[in-house]
């Protein structure tokens, strides 16, 4: 019998395809259902994706394919329409392709400083970027880096950016030349041509996504089972919720990795890396308002450090049954840190200084608003301080070493988006089963 901590996306796509292979396992939720981050709520029949606004795309077309299947008829597909508030324009995102959209002297300097790098790097007179501030000086120049690249990742990791890994943006392509001095002219180009088009949920929000993997594996789920100890007895895992005992011959984690190593007896320095570890925490803002169309965007990036939320989207754009007749939805994010100045607002003051925000800006009149809600949660954004490695090779060099297996989004303690976790767990399994 296998042993499955938490009912996540990880989780339950680890029991989907264990179940393929008709290996017996039980998979333990700490909440009352499934979800995690992909949690969806319904109010007054308005539905919000309260973990933050998901969608489905991927650049692997097998897990893309795999996650519109699950949803069948219940899928709508929509081409992004995504905007980023710079100085009160709605410029075009991704930023290096909206250029034209810039007040003509930024327009300049984001194209002209980007040509200067390319030419230093030509000459070999750019050293490689070593932390997360220079990566994006070196790629984008500082027109783009300064105007919104910097403020706005400053304000989503609340974290120095010369204190962050460039792990997590080698992946990202070098944008081609041509299209940013086309960005700059006004002919049209696309950046992150794999998330142009995205699918989603056309009721219940994302946690359908999550539903739908239930349905294979719904009578081997454990709900309210909250994990207080782990320990190992005779070659058996006994896991505890401090009144019940379940063992288990294997033992796979997707839970937070802070979350699992505390329920286990860990070594001093093992305890160390786990605390060094860094994450945001993520505070989700509801509004439904009282019209039929606020506007056609998918969502909307604010790098302005006077607005709370850093990014809005506009959830009844993405299906129209997510918000009753004649309505529509907003979802406001704003990460925070225990300790700093959002995390000691109360949540009555970050609704109205959300709703204050977005009124302000003219996104909504707050004399439309139906309702308001607000939700939290711990584990948000995994944070590549440059410490990042050196911590987690201490961390699962223990865990191989007990023969704990700990993956997915919090488990590996990766920035994985959804399709990435599917694909962590599919290549998983096909390994070690």
């Amino acid at each position: 019998m296998i042993g499955i901590l938490g009912g996540g996306l990880s989780g339950l796509s680890l029991g989907y395809y264990l179940n393929q292979k008709e290996y017996d396992f039980l998979i333990l939720e700490k909440e009352s259902e499934c979800g995690g981050l992909m949690k969806s709520v319904n109010i007054d029949g308005f539905t919000f994706d309260v973990g933050g606004s998901h969608i489905i795309f991927s650049k692997d077309k097998e897990i893309l394919n795999f996650m519109v299947s699950l949803l069948g008829d219940n899928v709508v597909k929509n081409r992004r329409n995504t905007k980023i508030l710079y100085k009160g324009r709605y410029v075009k995102y991704p930023f290096e392709n909206g250029l034209a959209d810039l007040p003509k002297q930024d327009n300049f300097e984001c194209l002209y400083y980007f040509i200067q790098n390319l030419l230093k790097k030509e000459k070999g007179e750019l050293k490689p970027p070593t932390n997360l501030k220079e990566w994006f000086y070196y790629t984008f120049g500082k027109g783009i880096g300064e105007k919104y690249l910097i403020p706005y990742n400053e304000k989503i990791w609340k974290y120095p950016l010369d204190q962050i890994s460039t792990v997590w943006v080698e992946r990202i392509p070098q944008p081609p030349v041509e299209d940013i001095i086309k960005s700059s002219l006004g002919i049209s180009t696309e950046g992150y041509t794999h998330q142009l088009y995205f699918y989603y949920p056309k009721f219940g929000g994302i946690q359908s996504l999550i539903k739908a993997l239930e349905d294979y594996v719904k009578d081997k789920i454990i709900t309210n089972f909250e994990v207080k100890s782990v320990k190992k007895e005779d070659g058996k895992w006994i896991v505890s919720n401090g009144k019940e005992e379940l063992e288990f011959d294997k033992l796979i984690s997707t839970i937070p990795l802070q979350e699992l190593l505390k329920t286990l007896n860990v070594p001093e320095d093992v305890m160390d890396a786990v605390r060094n570890l860094k994450f945001n925490s993520i505070i989700t803002v509801g509004i439904g308002v009282d019209k039929p169309k606020i506007n056609d965007f998918s969502w909307l990036y604010i790098a302005d450090k006077d607005i709370l939320p850093h990014r809005v989207s506009f959830p009844s754009n993405y299906s129209p049954y997510v918000a009753p007749n004649g309505k529509s939805s907003i979802l406001a994010e704003i990460t925070y840190r225990e300790g700093d100045e959002i995390s000691k607002m109360s949540e009555n003051e970050i609704v109205e200084k959300t709703v204050e925000d977005l009124d302000k800006l003219g996104i909504i009149n707050k004399d439309d608003i139906t309702l308001t809600f607000l939700y939290k949660f711990k584990y948000a954004y995994v944070i590549y301080d440059l410490k990042y490695r050196d911590n987690l090779t201490k961390i699962f060099e223990y865990l191989q070493r007990i023969g704990i297996d700990s993956i997915g989004r919090f488990g590996s303690w990766s920035y994985a988006n959804m399709d990435a976790v599917i694909r962590m767990v599919k290549d998983y399994v096909s390994s070690r089963f």
